[in-house]
């Protein structure tokens, strides 16, 4: 860490309530890339819900379906650590549930494109 950092962070820490000096000061806190690394992740997360409104016609599913696979690992990851990342472990979480929301819709689509192709081919 630079040292500029370092001299910033101590004067930012001044400021902090003594009430939030734990999260201050933890080893995951706002100090460290462990706190805003997912802290800027939940961007996908609010893509991810604004993406809801997508026609399921448009999802890709190898892409969502990668997406929810990588929450889920990081998920776990989150958890085997030391220290705990709770802020990593909810972003993840939050991801892979978003992402896989979105594969199921788009399986459910294509299986009903499939099963109104069959009633059509039987009618013919």
């Amino acid at each position: 860490m630079s040292l500029m950092y370092k001299n910033s962070m101590k004067a930012i820490g001044k400021f902090v309530p003594e009430k939030l000096q734990p999260l201050w000061n933890h080893p995951a806190g706002p100090q460290t890339i462990f706190f805003w690394a997912p802290a800027f992740k939940w961007g996908l997360v609010i893509a991810g819900l604004g993406d809801l409104q997508r026609p399921a016609s448009k999802i890709s599913i190898s892409q969502s379906g990668a997406l929810g696979l990588t929450g889920l690992i990081w998920t776990r990851y989150s958890l085997v650590i030391i220290p705990k990342n709770w802020n990593l472990f909810s972003v993840n979480l939050f991801v892979a549930c978003t992402a896989l929301y979105q594969v199921a819709r788009a399986v459910k689509y294509q299986r009903e494109q499939e099963a109104m192709q069959g009633t059509e081919t039987k009618s013919q």
